[in-house]
């Protein structure tokens, strides 16, 4: 049995299994998301060039992002910069026809970290914001996180939802690791996956973005190093710049795959 066959399967278990074991995943709805799970992965890259400019234009005039993250989060950030400077359309943080984008120093830690739950409501509390999106990325936290561990930052994120029903939250994977469809991450990332599907939330899917090249060739077991990058960069045209425990070309495809995230929840049909 191949790795892309036996993730099928493993996905479909735990769908099965977060059903039974997540406390929150019997309401599948909040004020704030979608009629069905929107997930940003490695093909929402490829459709980045589909946005229309009318939804960029809405993005920019209308979401105010709280975005929590250390250095592989910065990886998203790097991106965005990237794309800026090739068309100012996608500007961040420059004034009022520009995206704002704040950037706080943290991550979602490790097994059972709730840390990042109080830091977010003060700043969605705070009168000195209007922040109508909040996301945070991993470091290393899912690597060697839990089921238990998982479910933890699943329902602290669903019990924002049902507290700020005016804020769109979106979940994420954790970076790759090497280890592969064999490996505890694998596991944990497909728990994400299942309780994002089942529970119609939006997915920045961070490992699936490192997972497969343009051309659609799967690397299971791949790192955060993104060594196809290397290979795929040899004969194509790719950008030069500092990514953060990567390869400039992986943070330039999740700069892209977000971008076309937002334009999802702005109402884009992705066609």
């Amino acid at each position: 049995m191949n790795a892309k066959i036996r993730e099928i399967g493993v996905l479909n278990l735990v769908i099965v299994l977060i059903g039974l074991s997540v406390t929150c995943g019997s309401d599948k709805s909040t004020n704030n998301g979608p009629e069905n799970s929107i997930v940003s992965n490695h093909q929402s890259a490829l459709a980045f060039a589909n946005i229309p400019e009318s939804y960029i234009n809405q993005i920019k005039s209308e979401f105010r992002i709280f975005y929590m993250h250390t250095s592989h989060g910065s990886q998203v950030v790097s991106g965005m910069t990237l794309l800026e400077a090739d068309d100012e359309l996608f500007s961040v943080n420059e004034g009022d026809s520009s995206l704002t984008l704040f950037e706080y120093g943290g991550d979602l830690g490790h097994n059972g970290d709730t840390a990042w739950v109080p830091i977010t409501r003060a700043q969605l509390d705070s009168p000195e914001h209007d922040y109508n999106m909040a996301f945070w990325s991993w470091c290393a936290g899912v690597s060697d996180n839990t089921e238990q561990g998982i479910n933890t930052y699943l329902n602290a994120v669903n019990g924002l939802e049902q507290d700020y029903p005016n804020v769109t939250f979106i979940y994420m994977t954790g970076h790759l690791d090497g280890t592969g469809a064999d490996g505890n991450l694998y596991e944990r990332n497909n728990q994400i996956r299942a309780y994002c599907q089942a529970n119609n939330k939006y997915l920045f899917d961070f490992a699936d973005i490192e997972s497969y090249d343009p051309d659609g060739n799967y690397y299971p077991d791949a790192s955060d190093a993104c060594d196809w990058c290397d290979a795929w960069c040899a004969e194509h045209d790719c950008p030069d710049c500092s990514c953060a425990h990567s390869q400039c070309f992986n943070c330039h495809q999740k700069g892209k795959a977000f971008w076309w995230l937002l334009a999802r929840i702005a109402g884009w049909n992705g066609n």
